[in-house]
């Protein structure tokens, strides 16, 4: 089991910017990579920014250069920093990750954990 716990959203003006984190807790050997989501009221859940276990960043073509993900493993924190935020950056975002664990008998079990979110508004 892996649990995750997103913190820092809130209120900003465009332009401003925000500094998400996520605390992992549980099974944190077995993670493999982890992302940020978001989800804006209407539309569907998509993805902000990707990073691998050994700290390999990509986003997707849309979110380049604003948005910023990185890892702490020794203190088991994801970030994703926002710049320049826009009104369309309002959304609901999410913490995720992708674990893979074996089992006393060496069998593998794979698994994707998500955390409850944090909201961000960006006002004009």
């Amino acid at each position: 089991q892996v649990r995750l716990v997103e913190s820092g959203g809130g209120l900003v003006q465009a332009g401003g910017s925000l500094r998400l984190s996520c605390a992992v807790s549980g099974d944190t050997k077995c993670i493999r990579t982890m992302d940020w989501y978001r989800q804006a009221p209407g539309k569907e859940r998509e993805l902000v920014a990707h990073i691998t276990s050994g700290g390999i960043s990509d986003y997707p073509e849309s979110k380049k250069g604003r948005f910023t993900i990185s890892r702490d493993n020794a203190k088991n924190t994801l970030f994703l920093q926002m710049n320049s935020l826009k009104l369309e950056d309002t959304a609901a975002y999410y913490c995720h990750a992708d674990s893979l664990c074996y089992t006393n008998e060496g069998n593998p079990v794979v698994f994707a954990s998500w955390g409850q979110g944090t909201q961000v508004t960006v006002s004009s």
